[in-house]
């Protein structure tokens, strides 16, 4: 067994794999809009990555926009034949760096066909549907004519699977009146629990549960428990907190990303870290709180 493969497997669409992944939104430039700073330290990460386990990597063509996309190609294709990669749509990016909803059907087709070209692929494994009804977070609001296109999209071949992203119990339930949903993406981390329940529902469903910000955001949770127990495992409080989520229920995948192979190595190494129980305890207070 790799070390990676610790992390145990979780089936998202028709494939199996490892629940420690990686998502490359970090590979964008500042803001995720231009190019990175060091291309081909991102195209090493990518590789390492891949070299190291990670089947499964998270992207977006609204990431750069465009570039990601086109350095996960550079750098990895053609793709290992269990690679799974997963993408979003919903958006895109103004000249300014800002994120626009993009629903129309001629958006979402359009989408649809940069991810396809940039990454090239002739079908896309999962793609997730990114609902911006509110900012923040989750808020209530039909997806179903963007859904609907989606699904057309899938019988035209171009998408395996179909996947929701930033959506409230609602939503996912109405999007499974029109077509099948093999993961749910939202923010959650030790801190923001909100989805509990609806985590726990869809582990029963056998359904994937992707936690975007693992860590709170663009920087670590700020936690003195965090820290402390981190201290005690002679771990970092990041991998703390991302241990803390594999360990949390079954059908979590985590996609943390980062643009240092340093700090790659870092993330998956919390494969081999086993919380005990009152490292847990102490963990789940976080909260509470707050």
């Amino acid at each position: 067994m790799s070390n990676l493969e610790k992390s145990g497997t979780f089936t998202l669409g028709d494939r199996t794999v490892t629940r420690l992944g990686y998502g490359a939104m970090q590979l964008a430039g500042k803001g995720v809009f231009g190019p990175p700073k060091d291309r081909a330290e991102s195209i090493a990460v990518l590789r390492e990555a891949v070299e190291s386990g990670v089947n499964h990597i998270d992207t977006s063509d609204f990431y750069g926009p465009h570039i990601t996309n086109q350095i996960i190609r550079e750098a990895l294709h053609p793709y290992k034949s269990d690679l799974v990669i997963v993408t979003k749509i919903g958006a895109t990016r103004g000249l300014d760096a800002s994120w626009n909803p993009a629903f129309t059907k001629e958006a979402l087709t359009q989408a649809i066909h940069d991810n396809l070209e940039n990454l090239g692929l002739d079908v896309i494994d999962v793609v997730n549907l990114r609902a911006i009804f509110d900012v923040h977070g989750p808020a209530e609001g039909s997806l179903e004519e963007p859904l609907t296109v989606l699904a057309d999209l899938q019988r035209q071949g171009l998408i395996k699977h179909i996947g929701l992203s930033n959506v409230t119990a609602k939503q996912i339930a109405d999007g499974r009146r029109i077509t099948e949903i093999v993961c749910v993406q939202n923010q959650y981390n030790l801190a923001l629990r909100g989805d509990d329940a609806l985590i726990e529902q869809l582990a029963v469903e056998g359904t994937a549960y992707v936690p975007f910000f693992p860590l709170g955001g663009f920087t670590p949770l700020q936690s003195s428990t965090l820290s402390d127990v981190a201290a005690e495992l002679d771990a970092t409080p990041m991998q703390v907190a991302l241990a803390w989520l594999l360990q949390h229920a079954p059908n979590i995948l985590l996609i943390p990303g980062t643009s240092s192979r340093t700090h790659l190595r870092e993330n998956l190494a919390v494969a081999d870290i086993a919380l005990p129980d009152d490292a847990i305890e102490k963990l789940d207070g976080i909260a509470t709180t707050g």
